[in-house]
């Protein structure tokens, strides 16, 4: 879903989508956009260029999964506070 999210406004190179993302190391990112893109969801361009460039970017079916993950987002946002406090015990604000 990450990928997903960070790819919603347009392709990006991989080293982009790594430091964007953060916290991923170049082995997991390469195994996830190659699992993406068996699964239909994102498609890759190479571009004859010195050196070698190529770009994921989204399928249809990657951005139809824009849709549920931007609602999880809102329900998050407006339940985030008190699931919270009935896990970890906070008090809500």
């Amino acid at each position: 879903m990450v990928i997903a999210y960070t790819l919603r406004d347009g392709p990006m190179r991989p080293v982009e989508l790594r430091r964007t993302i953060g916290g991923i190391s170049q082995k997991m990112l390469t195994q996830t956009l190659r699992r993406m893109e068996r699964m239909g969801l994102l498609e890759h361009r190479r571009f004859a260029e010195a050196p070698p460039r190529v770009e994921y970017g989204l399928t249809s079916a990657g951005r139809d999964l824009l849709v549920p993950i931007f609602a999880l987002g809102e329900w998050a946002d407006r339940h985030g506070d008190s699931v919270r406090a009935a896990l970890y015990g906070e008090p809500e604000e």
